[in-house]
């Protein structure tokens, strides 16, 4: 019998209330049952956002300096512990212990950021006219809520968490119901460094998320998922006079221009569309080869071929390794997408579907495994060209100019990130400026910026105003307070007079 797990409301485990449903938490190594997440109701919310709220006054009336000194003890503790929860994340989420260990340095990444707020968030003071002075201060909105997805336990919880206690905002943050140990445990580690009510979890599926949503003391929230829910909670925060900032699905295409290092670019192709087994918004979905460069394509599929499953959460990896994708749906949705794109007459280079030490992981355990794919398509058109698979798929289309692979990407109705590979720096440079992405890469497949910057799309890869990270989320999760004074008394006359 496995645990039903609690939620974290004032620093406490606190049952969900009444006689909850719960799901089952599935290892995606073996399929098996590891823990049981309750589907909390709206008054385990008010709970969570009640406490949220007590705690507020006390945590923003202390100084910005004062509450990075907290932030500090919290980094200190996470850091000690940050093999257990890399572990917990390769438990629930079927990482490799090195991509595990990712998420958790990521996210701890921006916990240090969030501990220099007091350097880089500190207002501004200046005389503006004699005897007359402007400043400006942040000042916190309340109670925010966090809503992330199951990809990276630890890493996007931190993308909201940091900054916004930073900047003195008590949080409700909602796990993903498929991976909802490490965050539980996060919780369990900050109970005596954190003041009680200050970060709270809620366990869940969509009904604890709309509740938060529609909750009238939350000020602002954040999402992180599909482009379909991000643009529904969007639209209804924003009606509601929420600040919301919604992250949504991606379709990230990759150029190769015929410069390019074949052994570098092929390497760099494969660890951005196989990394995670392709469950990230910034994995590499579409490789746009300009010119005829078959050389590049068989190193692609040799290198992909050439992947492993990783062993048992108990052992090491041997590289190359790719881990499992979260459950059976995501496995059934990647295989038909192969299938799809096979009977629409796509050349499959390399098929996942029948990898055999994949599937013969599979037979065995019983979890969710499934090898590397690479399609050759003949029309930008295909579905799996524009639909988001969010496995490790990756579809090549040769475009005879660089302009024609500027166009394939530019149709592309999300605005996540884009890649150009070459050994030009003007050809680097007019990708860049053309590309329709935010978040841009040159060599370099997962373009993923670090603080100071921020991260975040465009189109349908967000909506909402700004970024999730860096400046962009000091700016989201403050507003300004600015506050003119004059004591002095001056005959002359000004328009402030």
């Amino acid at each position: 019998m496995v645990d039903l797990l609690c939620n974290f409301i004032n620093n406490e485990a606190v049952p969900a209330g009444g006689a909850p449903e719960s799901l089952a938490v599935t290892s995606p190594h073996t399929g098996e049952t590891i823990a049981q997440v309750p589907l909390s109701a709206a008054a385990d919310v008010d709970a969570a956002v009640a406490a949220a709220e007590a705690a507020f006054g006390a945590w923003s009336g202390m100084t910005l300096k004062a509450r990075a000194a907290v932030l500090l003890r919290l980094y200190n503790r996470l850091q000690v512990h940050a093999d257990e929860l890399a572990a917990l994340v390769e438990r629930e989420h079927g990482k490799t212990r090195t991509e595990a260990q990712g998420d958790v340095a990521k996210g701890l990444e921006t916990l240090e950021y969030a501990i220099a707020l007091p350097h880089t968030a500190a207002g501004r003071v200046e005389t503006v006219s004699r005897g007359v002075q402007c400043r400006d201060e942040r000042v916190a909105l309340g109670v925010v809520a966090a809503i992330v997805p199951f990809n990276f336990p630890f890493m996007v919880p931190f993308w909201t968490l940091p900054i916004a206690l930073g900047m003195g905002n008590t949080c409700v943050l909602k796990p993903s119901e498929k991976v909802p140990l490490t965050m539980s445990r996060v919780c369990a580690l900050a109970a005596d460094v954190l003041p009680p009510g200050v970060l709270n979890i809620v366990h869940g599926d969509r009904r604890a998320a709309s509740a938060l949503v529609e909750h009238k003391a939350v000020r602002a929230l954040t999402f992180v998922g599909t482009s379909a829910v991000a643009e529904q909670i969007h639209a209804r925060a924003s009606v509601l006079g929420k600040r919301v900032l919604a992250l949504g699905g991606a379709k990230n295409h990759l150029v190769a221009l015929p410069d390019c290092d074949v052994e570098m670019t092929a390497q760099d192709v494969v660890a951005s569309f196989t990394g995670c087994a392709g469950e990230r918004c910034m994995a590499a979905s579409v490789l746009l080869v300009v010119g005829d460069q078959p050389a590049l394509i068989d190193r692609i599929v040799a290198k992909a071929r050439a992947l492993r499953p990783t062993g048992d959460c108990s052992a090491s990896d041997a590289a190359p390794t790719m881990g499992p994708v979260i459950d059976t749906a995501a496995l059934q949705r990647i295989e038909d997408a192969v299938a799809g794109a096979e009977a629409a007459g796509a050349a499959v280079l390399l098929d996942g579907r029948n990898a055999a030490e994949f599937s013969a992981r599979r037979t065995e355990s019983g979890g969710f495994w499934i090898g590397p794919s690479v399609l050759r398509h003949q029309s930008a058109t295909d579905h799996a060209m524009h639909s988001e698979i969010f496995g490790p798929v990756l579809s090549i289309l040769h475009c005879a100019t660089p302009d024609d692979a500027l166009a394939v990407e530019n149709a592309n109705e999300y605005g996540n990130a884009a890649c150009v590979y070459t050994a030009s720096g003007a050809a680097a440079e007019y990708f860049s400026q053309r590309f329709q992405a935010a978040m841009i890469g040159v060599n370099i497949g997962v373009p993923v910026p670090r603080e100071p910057f921020s991260f975040g799309g465009i189109n349908r890869s967000r909506f909402g105003a700004g970024d999730i990270t860096g400046d962009a989320a000091v700016e989201f999760f403050s507003y300004r307070r600015k506050i003119t004074t004059k004591w002095a008394v001056s005959a002359e006359k000004s328009w402030m007079s």
